[in-house]
Parts: C-alpha cells; structure tokens; sequence
C-alpha cells in the first residue's frame, strides 16, 4: 500500500470546489492508499457538505464512484439523482467553502490545527481551512490574484 492525498479541495468540477477531492478520498479508500487519518471524515465535514448540497448520500455516490467514470460523469450523475443548483447556489456554495475557517464558526478549530501543526495561530498564508489543507499536504494555497473560480453559463 502507497498511501496518497486527494486533489486539492480548490480543484474544481463542473464549476464546483472540493467535488473532485472527494471523488479522490473515495477512489483512494477503496484501494487501500488513503491515509488512516482520512477515514474518520469520509462523507463527514467538507464531503458533508458537499453531499448535502447536491442532496446525494455518501453510500450512494461511493457506490457510483467505484463503478467507474469521469469526474464530470459523476458529478452529472449527482445533479441527475440530487438536485441541480442554480449557477447562483453554485457561486454562494463555493464562496462558502472557500471561506470557512476565517471569521466563521470553524474559525477556532483552524486556530487548533494551526497550533498543532506548528503553524502558529495565524501563519499569514493560511486564512482558511482549504489553505490550511493545502499546507498539510505539501501544497502551496492558490495565490487569489491569479486565480479565478470558472464562472458557469
């Protein structure tokens, strides 16, 4: 077993932040090569999130995942048995995601996991709980003057 970190939660799927990320904790649990400190969240916390959004299950989705397909497929999948947001519940969705951990109510437990992996309370680079992630797991947060969430219709 080679275990291996899912995409980025910034990559995005069908205008959607995180989806593909959690197509990837699915993919790579299913195999073996998800992290042990992984498990405990799958289809909890961000997957939650985003489950509860596109109004799919995670059992569901696991068991579309792993039959096989693009992440786009899948993600039509979910808008097909979930719901289909609007591009304005998309862009409202997203600045959510993008946002949590900076003066919010999971605000506190970035500050947590900031001191305990020896970030500091506030590393200046880490201003949300994706940067945080993206640090975590080797990766430098996307500079926000050169990135650009892709705009849908």
């Amino acid at each position: 077993m080679s275990e291996e970190v899912p995409r980025s939660p910034y990559d995005v799927v069908g205008g959607i932040v995180y989806f593909a990320r959690m197509l990837d904790k699915i993919r790579l649990h299913a195999r073996g090569d998800l992290p042990e400190a992984y498990h405990k969240n799958l289809g909890r916390e961000f997957d939650g999130h985003c489950l509860a959004f596109l109004h799919v299950k995670y059992a569901d989705l696991r068991q579309r995942v792993l039959s096989g397909g693009s992440d786009e497929e899948i993600l039509e999948w979910c808008l097909a048995n979930g719901r289909r947001p609007a591009d304005s519940e998309i862009e409202i969705f997203n600045g959510f995601m993008l946002k949590a951990g900076w003066r919010d109510v999971s605000s506190e437990r970035l500050a947590v996991l900031l001191q305990e992996s020896g970030l500091g309370q506030r590393d200046r680079r880490c201003w949300t709980r994706f940067d945080f992630i993206e640090f975590d797991e080797g990766r430098t947060p996307p500079d926000f003057s050169q990135w650009e969430l892709p705009r849908q219709g």
